[in-house]
């Protein structure tokens, strides 16, 4: 089952990148929905696990919590050092280099390799914790396509090289859930994983995916649809 969501982020991450070619000023209802489904994982999904997990493992529930922070953190570092973060980068004057362009596409394409991980490790733990992680991973690398895209074509580099980065980019997440069949982890670690990866899905989803959003049309729909992406969470995890 887990190889099924694994490539399932290659077909939308690349489905992002399309659209982004071709519809570039439309994807903000997607976006918001994005957002909404990464916060909803957080809330409904890796929270609860890590609150079990620490009452029948017996560990003390400041380490996830730690994770957390450092996940948030990290990736926040990685994105201002690298430039990925240019919702309003245009305000600043024009960056039109293209190999800035090609350093931030590598970044996305390093975290969509631990993107990949994330379902892999996932699936290590439960289905139940699995399936709602690669649902927001694959509504993730949506957003990572267009990003991906965005910011090559942003910095002036031309289209087949975009087309070029976006496979990458692709290929990157179903790399890391494939390395996953070859190791295993101790549910404690596990655990710190779910840490790790709740301070990532709330750093994207609250710092990069919803202002992204609401960057070009921010509007009463976008907010409907971030709302629509948690409740989706809510009841589906509710149901599982």
């Amino acid at each position: 089952m887990a190889i099924f969501f694994i490539f399932l982020t290659f077909a939308s991450t690349f489905f992002g990148g399309f659209l982004s070619f071709r519809y570039k000023d439309r994807l903000h209802l997607i976006l918001g929905f994005t957002a909404g489904v990464l916060l909803g994982v957080v809330a409904f999904d890796l929270l609860p696990e890590i609150i079990d997990s620490v009452n029948s493992l017996g560990i003390e529930p400041i380490y996830p919590m730690m994770a957390l922070v450092v996940g948030f953190f990290l990736f926040h570092s990685i994105e201002k050092w690298l430039l990925i973060h240019h919702a309003h980068e245009e305000a600043y004057g024009p960056h039109t280099h293209p190999t800035v362009g090609m350093m931030s596409a590598f970044a996305i394409i390093g975290h969509s390799f631990l993107d990949g991980m994330g379902i892999g490790l996932g699936f290590q733990i439960s289905p139940e914790v699995g399936i709602p992680v690669a649902i927001a991973v694959i509504s993730h690398a949506f957003s990572d396509g267009l990003n991906t895209v965005n910011l090559m074509l942003l910095h002036k580099n031309p289209d087949k090289k975009a087309l070029k980065f976006l496979f990458m980019n692709a290929v990157a997440p179903v790399l890391g859930g494939l390395s996953t069949i070859f190791f295993t982890f101790s549910e404690q670690f596990l655990t710190l994983y779910l840490g790790f990866f709740a301070g990532f899905f709330l750093y994207i989803g609250a710092s990069e995916v919803l202002p992204e959003a609401h960057s070009r049309d921010s509007s009463f729909k976008t907010v409907l649809a971030t709302l629509f992406g948690v409740l989706l969470i809510f009841f589906a995890t509710r149901l599982g």
